[in-house]
């Protein structure tokens, strides 16, 4: 992952909501827009735009179906911003050591 990547999806971890709804896709294998609404204090619209920029992140991809689009988290993009934050910071001690 570039630098430039790392800090995008930094920017997207940023805000508390698109953390947590980006949480709530990772506990299930998909979530749709309208399910996400129904958890989040937010209108469907804000979640929307949330989403949107989650997957520009690259950390959730969208799957159409129908009227409805289906989110899921890529846990390999994930994977691979932990690698990438742990080399910017190699003096800095692991959490799993």
């Amino acid at each position: 992952m570039t630098q430039q990547q790392a800090i995008k999806v930094t920017k997207a971890l940023a805000d508390p909501t698109r953390f947590r709804i980006l949480q709530t896709i990772a506990d299930s294998k998909e979530s749709c827009c309208g399910e996400l609404a129904r958890d989040f204090p937010v209108t469907q619209a804000t979640v929307s735009q949330h989403l949107k920029i989650l997957t520009e992140a690259g950390l959730v991809e969208v799957r159409r179906e129908g009227q409805f689009n289906y989110y899921r988290m890529l846990r390999e993009v994930f994977e691979d911003y932990q690698r990438t934050m742990a080399a910017a910071f190699p003096g800095v001690a692991s959490l799993t050591s």
